[in-house]
């Protein structure tokens, strides 16, 4: 190869091999469309830096970060303040809407945490474990609708789903289902619930509520939004 050329020809292509090995790493977050209005979300955090939450985990009240929990990374509700802490992920819907995601507790002496996952903004539906209850909570604008009793065991995993969807025009069907992370999903939703009111509209969102004083953490979180 002749010498000038091979030289431009570096200097040409270095910056591209440069920006692709040298930038710095993105989170395994991917949306994609399905027939043009669901699109799916999907958070293992593995990829991002512990500390302050990226701008795709938008906190809405309580202490939030991102730190190493069993040799991965997720994200963590700290202890103080002792508040409902949540954060919303993924876009917001206009219609149908799921999340699922694994998530970790612990007890401390008598005291027990609360966490779960909602849907369609801070006045959807929340899906909570009780734990000093042993018992899954189906919850809209802080009113406990309907309950179904769950054996939840202190420093596991456990997986969460809710799901609102409407079935016809108008008609929407709520569903929670909770299950050991090493356990697989029930056949059936725990908790079952009808509206012919709801809009359908906002973020999905994780919450924590750490009365044991032990940080909460949330992992393999997948989000299904329904837009215009």
């Amino acid at each position: 190869m002749n010498t000038r050329f091979a030289a431009l020809l570096a200097v040409v292509v270095a910056p591209f091999a440069f920006g692709t090995e040298g930038a710095s790493p993105k989170p395994e977050t991917a949306a994609a469309t399905d027939g043009g209005k669901l699109k799916t979300f999907s958070y293992d955090c593995s990829a991002w830096e512990e500390g302050v939450p990226p701008r795709e985990v938008f906190v809405v009240d309580g202490t939030i970060k991102i730190a190493a929990k069993d040799g991965n990374k997720a994200i963590m509700v700290d202890p103080s303040p002792i508040v409902d802490a949540n954060a919303q992920l993924g876009d917001s819907a206009a219609g149908d809407e799921s999340i699922t995601v694994r998530a970790f507790a612990s007890k401390k002496g008598r005291s027990y945490p609360r966490f779960g996952v909602s849907v369609h903004g801070n006045s959807g539906y929340r899906l909570i474990v009780n734990c000093a209850k042993e018992q899954l909570e189906l919850i809209k604008n802080d009113e406990t609708l309907k309950t179904a009793p769950f054996t939840w065991t202190t420093d596991t995993w456990t997986m969460l789903k809710l799901e609102a969807k409407e079935r016809e025009a108008g008609k929407w069907v709520i569903t929670c289902k909770a299950w050991a992370a090493d356990s697989a999903e029930p056949a059936e939703a725990q908790i079952s619930h009808a509206d012919d009111k709801m809009k359908g509209l906002g973020k999905a969102a994780v919450w924590g509520t750490p009365f044991s004083e032990m940080p909460i953490y949330f992992d393999d979180i997948k989000i299904e939004a329904e837009g215009k």
